[in-house]
């Protein structure tokens, strides 16, 4: 069959893809960037496309032609830079799902989430529960799989937070520790679209989570063994207070082109639980879901870094942006260390264009689409004040306090964050 995955290389529908490949389905994926769906899944065939702007049936014609099944793997967590929740998970359900029957779709496979309704307080379940009832009303076949908290070899999303959580040395800091998570392997899931697709199934509407209630905090320790960190020496039980202001600060990086795991939505949903009829649709428990997951030095690699990254990133940052600030407050004590030798007015110019430069790569850092672009430039410019200090002020490198010395190890710092920038 020909089949269309929204989505297709994202957590979920890269799984999807490749369940649906292997089983000798013809398949095309469409997300935002066709390259990166080539290398996740070479042997699909991608379409680039934004589904925030495909919120008019005419829009689907042509992705549409040809095709049996549409599989909608899309999603989005929060409103942010680049993400638009109703747009993705609202407004462009409905305009495909009204395409598809004259378009000759024979059926939609629909990844929604256990709990989802029109009354929620969270964007992201009333966007998914009215992209739901569009499905069911599109006139063609349809199924919607509601998955729990996916747990996958890739790390992204929630998968992405507990391993960075079970990082943290020596104690195991937890909040909502009693809240119901249940978990499902994203095998699973692509099992249950490949069966559904494959047996024609229809009007199937089932929670895909397992039966095993799971307290967050027990989930996290789970998590933690599983990598092979040592049991913590002690559990604490963060107040909620400070997880809202962390989701706080997750909100405003999503402003500025990041997608944390952590975040306003995802602090209420974990504090709903994440449960459901686990009967509908038997799926393997957590035991068995971590014993088939890969748990190496490349998995306890990234649960720290991730863990660090921010606080890297946040770090490199300000040295940048406080060293710009100083230089401009303190401009008589900048312009002396080039010495009387300088004229003034050229030992200002430096100063004043060294502070902007310095600010500007601090600001830059912290916006995503910016952010390896400024570490470089800030690489190149470390460099150039090693240059200019060794011609303009020499004097500097004998300097006890050793300001020169101290910029090596400032790009060693912006070489990691470089190095750690990475989409998923």
């Amino acid at each position: 069959m020909k089949i269309l995955v929204l989505g297709g290389y994202g957590l979920i529908g890269l799984s999807i893809t490749k369940a649906l490949l292997a089983a000798g389905h013809e398949v095309t994926g469409l997300g935002r960037s066709a390259a990166k769906g080539c290398a996740a899944a070479p042997q699909a065939d991608w379409v680039a496309r934004d589904l925030s702007q495909m919120t008019e049936k005419a829009g689907w014609t042509d992705v549409l032609a040809g095709m049996d099944v549409v599989i909608n793997a899309a999603g989005v967590l929060q409103d942010g830079m680049n993400d638009r929740v109703m747009a993705v998970q609202r407004d462009s359900v409905q305009a495909m799902a009204a395409a598809c029957k004259p378009a000759g779709v024979r059926q939609i496979v629909q990844i929604s989430a256990p709990g989802v309704s029109t009354s929620s307080d969270t964007v992201f379940y009333r966007s998914k529960a009215e992209g739901d009832a569009a499905v069911k009303a599109s006139g063609v076949h349809w199924v919607i799989f509601r998955p729990g908290l996916v747990l996958s070899p890739q790390a992204y999303g929630g998968t992405s937070l507990l391993r960075q959580l079970a990082a943290v040395p020596l104690v195991q800091p937890v909040m909502l520790a009693d809240a119901d998570i249940r978990t499902v392997h994203v095998d699973d899931v692509a099992g249950a679209v490949v069966r559904a697709v494959e047996k024609g199934l229809t009007e199937v509407d089932a929670d895909l989570l397992s039966s095993e209630p799971a307290r967050l905090e027990d989930l996290i320790l789970a998590i933690r063994s599983w990598l092979g960190f040592a049991p913590p020496r002690a559990v604490i039980r963060a107040p909620y207070f400070l997880g809202a202001f962390t989701a706080r600060l997750g909100d405003l990086a999503g402003w500025l082109g990041w997608r944390p795991a952590l975040r306003t939505t995802s602090l209420k949903v974990l504090g709903k639980g994440v449960t459901g009829n686990a009967e509908q649709w038997p799926v393997r428990n957590l035991s068995d879901t971590l014993s088939v997951l890969p748990s190496t030095v490349q998995e306890r690699t990234y649960a720290r870094t991730a863990l660090l990254y921010p606080f890297l990133l946040f770090i490199l940052s300000a040295f940048w942006i406080v060293s710009g600030v100083i230089g401009w407050t303190q401009q008589s004590s900048a312009m002396a260390v080039f010495g009387p030798a300088m004229p003034a007015a050229l030992a200002k110019a430096f100063v004043l264009g060294g502070g902007v430069a310095d600010i500007a790569i601090g600001a830059a850092l912290l916006i995503r689409p910016l952010t390896r672009a400024a570490a470089l430039a800030a690489v190149f410019v470390s460099l150039a004040y090693l240059a200019g200090g060794a011609v303009l002020a020499p004097h500097l490198w004998a300097d006890p306090l050793g300001p020169m010395v101290k910029v090596f190890p400032a790009i060693a710092l912006t070489l990691t964050v470089w190095t750690l920038t990475e989409a998923r």
